[in-house]
């Protein structure tokens, strides 16, 4: 599903397009905003169940993918782009989007 949103996203990729839509960036802000509402509503259960160490981590990693990324878009924005700089800056945010943005925090089944 992640890479069929990736593909779905962005269709200026198909044809080696290099300027950034702004709806990606609106996309990011999003996605923080989330990830912070799915951290807040299932730390109680994350620190029951998978423990403080594992809930810190993930906590860190989403972090990190954030800010990489903010840097990205701040990096690169729309000036100097070129096709691989949008590329990149996709790939990633999506790649944060299927692995870390949103992790499991509770009772395994």
């Amino acid at each position: 599903m992640p890479s069929i949103l990736f593909l779905a996203w962005n269709p200026g990729l198909f044809r080696g397009e290099a300027k950034i839509p702004k709806r990606t960036f609106g996309l990011l802000i999003v996605t923080a905003a989330l990830n912070a509402a799915w951290f807040i509503m299932g730390w109680r259960y994350g620190m029951k169940y998978q423990g403080h160490e594992y809930v810190r981590d993930v906590i860190i990693a989403n972090v990190i993918w954030f800010v990489f990324v903010g840097l990205l878009f701040v990096r690169f924005g729309n000036r100097n782009t070129t096709f691989l700089t949008n590329l990149a800056l996709h790939w990633f945010l999506f790649a944060w989007l299927a692995w870390y943005a949103f992790p499991y925090l509770g009772e395994l089944p």
